[in-house]
């Protein structure tokens, strides 16, 4: 299981907008450069994020981006659901009647890969970007 790039962006740039924002906006250019992500992809990203409520612009030349939420009721699990990066550790889909070997069968470990996802979400929703702020994370 691999958490992908948007995800890891996602989260990265919400905690250095949490840390250094502090209320007043700031320019993706600002995150981009401490966080040594590409602009371009960041501008997807919050486009994204402020279509979900997580994030609110300001036009202007002292614009940019602000949290639309308080860090510590933003929960790492929810950045991932809203930008479509869930967490995904079975090969197959939950909606789907295909099990893990292209049949209606589930593979021997699927109980095992299932109980790792459900860890995995508990884990990432009970840490807000307050707490990685706070370096309450160990």
């Amino acid at each position: 299981m691999k958490l992908g790039t948007k995800g890891r962006y996602a989260v990265m740039a919400l905690v250095d907008l949490a840390y250094y924002g502090q209320g007043k906006p700031l320019a993706l250019t600002e995150i981009a450069e401490r966080q040594a992500l590409p602009i371009s992809y960041l501008e997807q990203l919050f486009l994204k994020l402020r279509q979900k409520g997580f994030v609110a612009s300001t036009r202007g030349h002292l614009g940019g981006y602000t949290l639309a939420r308080e860090p510590g009721t933003i929960r790492i699990a929810e950045i991932l659901e809203a930008i479509g990066e869930p967490l995904k550790t079975t090969r197959c889909e939950n909606t789907s009647e295909m099990g893990c070997l292209g049949t209606k069968e589930k593979c021997l470990t699927h109980a095992l890969w299932t109980g790792l996802g459900v860890q995995m979400h508990q884990y990432l929703h009970r840490i807000s970007l307050a707490d990685l702020c706070e370096r309450r994370i160990t």
